[in-house]
């Protein structure tokens, strides 16, 4: 029936928005980032720059 073509699309872009939302959330709160090490401690240097104008 064509007529109700434009229910079924209306309900497939639903479908796949909120199938696209939920993927979209569970890998985001899925990754775990990777914690800092405390025990190695890294020194920075710093250089100085001595500007002459």
């Amino acid at each position: 029936m064509p007529q109700m073509a434009p229910i079924s699309w209306l309900i497939l872009f639903i479908t796949f928005s909120l199938t696209f939302m939920l993927f979209n959330v569970m890998n985001y709160y899925a990754f775990i980032p990777p914690s800092p090490k405390s025990s190695i401690t890294q020194t920075k240097v710093y250089k100085t720059l001595n500007w002459k104008w």
